[in-house]
């Protein structure tokens, strides 16, 4: 592990790492340490009491946050005819067919999400490899394989973000950036922390979400206790 630098040892210093703050704290205090010469995103992470390997318990979704994330995506839509001009209307930044399937085989990636229709999934499959690796497949559990397109773009130009659970039961997602209001950053926190508490399996015992912290892009992590954030 590379040697941490003055600032971040500096920020580590006002963190009480036996400590789990109560929500507004642990805003302010991530606030006051954020030391990035840049408008840092602000991500949250949840250690969940699941296993990954069990399906039912493999916790993936899709959720638009109240006050977004502070980033626009570039959204690449797969579908022709009405459903292209649709995907345009609502305002997608490339819309195609075959033609963009070999432009990403070539080695293209200019776009943040992908969204397609179900009847476009069979040339899609062919990128598999290629944005499988990266999270950006289309997927029906996300809703980014539908055939309402303009509801699919325009939620996530809003601010929708995904999340999946890692093998280690950890849940990671931008909640907005440092420039948002303190209560803006807890709205986006609080509809997260809803929004997973909702998907809880009927299999889980015991505790659910078993510790929850925040951070900037380079800060110290900051424990939340959860029975405040409610």
């Amino acid at each position: 592990m590379g040697k941490k630098s003055k600032k971040y040892r500096a920020a580590l210093e006002k963190v009480d790492r036996t400590k789990k703050y109560a929500i507004d704290e642990a805003v302010a205090l991530l606030k006051d340490i954020s030391f990035e010469g840049f408008d840092a995103s602000v991500e949250v992470s949840l250690d969940l009491n699941v296993n990954p390997r069990k399906a039912d318990q493999n916790i993936r979704g899709a959720m638009v946050l109240p006050h977004g994330t502070g980033k626009t995506k570039r959204v690449l839509v797969f579908a022709k005819g009405e459903k292209a001009k649709e995907a345009e209307d609502a305002g997608a930044d490339f819309v195609g067919d075959e033609e963009l399937v070999e432009k990403i085989l070539g080695g293209w990636m200019e776009f943040d999400t992908v969204v397609a229709t179900p009847d476009m999934m069979p040339k899609v499959g062919k990128l598999g490899r290629t944005l499988g690796p990266r999270g950006l497949m289309p997927n029906p559990k996300t809703g980014t394989v539908t055939q309402d397109i303009k509801k699919a773009v325009g939620e996530i130009k809003a601010g929708k973000v995904e999340y999946r659970v890692d093998k280690a039961g950890i849940l990671n997602i931008p909640v907005g950036r440092r420039s948002f209001a303190s209560e803006k950053i807890i709205e986006n926190l609080r509809a997260f922390y809803e929004t997973i508490q909702r998907s809880r399996p009927a299999t889980v015992k015991g505790i659910f979400v078993r510790n929850m912290a925040i951070a900037t892009t380079m800060s110290p992590g900051i424990k939340v206790d959860t029975t405040t954030i409610l």
